[in-house]
C-alpha cells in the first residue's frame, strides 16, 4: 500500500514537472514530444499485431495486414494528443477543431470539392483516351461505398487533426505560416514511407503538395479543419472506391508518369493537376469570403 502511494506521488510529481516544461517549451519541442510518445506507445502494439498477422519485414504489407496496424496507430493518436493538450494547457480549438455544427457544413463543402476535382481530372483523361471506365464493375460499388466512407472519414480526420491541426499550429508559434506549412507537409509526406517505400517514393512530391493544399484549405476556412477534413476524406474515399472496384483501366497512350506511376494518381501529372485545380478553387473561395 505504501509502495503504491509512493508510485502515485512520483507520477504526479513527474506529470507536474513535464507540464511546467511543455507549457513554456517552443512548439518544435512539443511536436517532438508528441511524435516520440505516439511512436513509443504504438510500437509494442504494432509488434504484437505483426506477430499475430504473420507479417515478414522482407515482404510488403498486404491490405488485410496493413488495416489493423493503421487502425491501431490512429486510435492512439487522439489519446496522445489529449495528453499533449492537457500538458500544454492548449484548447483543442487552437488546432482548428470546433465541436459545433459549422464543422459539418465545412466538411460537406470540402468533401464535395474533393469529389469534384477528381471528376474533372478523370473526365479529362477519359476524353483524351488515357483511361477507360469499366462499367461491368459498377455492381461492386454498393457493398463498398459505406465501409470505405467510414474509413476515409476516420483516417483523414485523424491525419488532419495531427498534421494540419496540431503540427501546423505548433510550428506556426515559432515560424512563419509558409515555413510551418512546408515543414508540416514534408513530415506528412515522409511518414507515408512507414507503410510502403517502393510505391510511396514516386508519390512524395504529390504528397507534399497535397499537404500544402490542405493547409490552404484550413486557412481558407478561417483556421478550422472542416474543409481540409472533407477534402482529404473525399479524395481518399473516391480513389479507394475506384481502386477496390477496379473501375479505371489505364491505356498505354501516355507515360505512367502522366496518369500516375503504379496507378497512383499522386505519382503522376494528372494527380498534380488535380491538386493545383483544388488550390485555385480554394484561393478563389478565400478571396470571396474576404469580401
Amino acid at each position: 500500500m505504501f509502495f503504491n502511494f509512493i508510485l502515485i506521488a512520483l507520477f504526479e510529481r513527474l506529470a507536474q514537472n513535464l507540464q511546467s516544461f511543455l507549457e513554456n517549451a517552443p512548439g518544435l519541442v512539443v511536436v517532438m514530444f508528441f511524435f516520440i510518445a505516439w511512436c513509443g506507445c504504438w510500437l509494442p502494439v504494432a509488434t504484437l499485431l505483426a506477430v499475430a498477422l504473420k507479417w515478414q519485414p522482407s515482404k510488403p504489407l498486404k491490405p488485410e495486414q496493413k488495416l489493423p496496424l493503421l487502425v491501431s496507430l490512429y486510435l492512439l493518436a487522439p489519446l496522445i494528443l489529449w495528453a499533449a493538450i492537457w500538458l500544454t494547457n492548449t484548447p483543442l480549438s487552437n488546432y482548428g477543431f470546433l465541436a459545433n455544427i459549422s464543422i459539418l457544413s465545412s466538411l460537406a463543402v470540402g468533401f464535395s470539392l474533393g469529389i469534384l476535382s477528381l471528376v474533372v481530372v478523370f473526365a479529362w483523361q477519359f476524353w483524351l483516351g488515357w483511361c477507360r471506365f469499366e462499367e461491368s464493375n459498377i455492381k461492386q460499388l454498393p457493398s463498398i461505398l459505406l465501409p470505405i466512407l467510414l474509413i476515409a472519414l476516420f483516417v483523414s480526420g485523424i491525419e488532419e487533426l495531427v498534421f494540419r491541426g496540431f503540427l501546423f499550429s505548433e510550428l506556426e508559434q515559432n515560424y512563419s505560416v509558409g515555413i510551418a506549412a512546408v515543414v508540416s507537409s514534408l513530415i506528412f509526406a515522409a511518414l507515408h514511407l512507414v507503410w510502403e517505400q517502393r510505391e510511396t517514393i514516386p508519390q512524395l512530391p504529390g504528397l507534399w503538395l497535397m499537404g500544402m493544399v490542405l493547409v490552404l484549405a484550413r486557412l481558407s476556412d478561417r483556421g478550422n479543419l472542416g474543409i481540409a477534413w472533407g477534402l482529404h476524406a473525399g479524395w481518399v474515399w473516391a480513389i479507394a472506391c475506384l481502386d477496390t472496384a477496379q473501375l479505371i483501366n489505364y491505356s498505354d497512350r501516355v507515360s505512367e508518369w502522366v496518369t500516375g506511376k503504379n496507378k497512383k494518381p499522386l505519382a503522376g501529372l494528372a494527380g498534380i493537376a488535380c491538386l493545383l485545380l483544388t488550390a485555385v478553387i480554394l484561393w478563389l473561395y478565400d478571396r470571396h469570403h474576404l469580401k
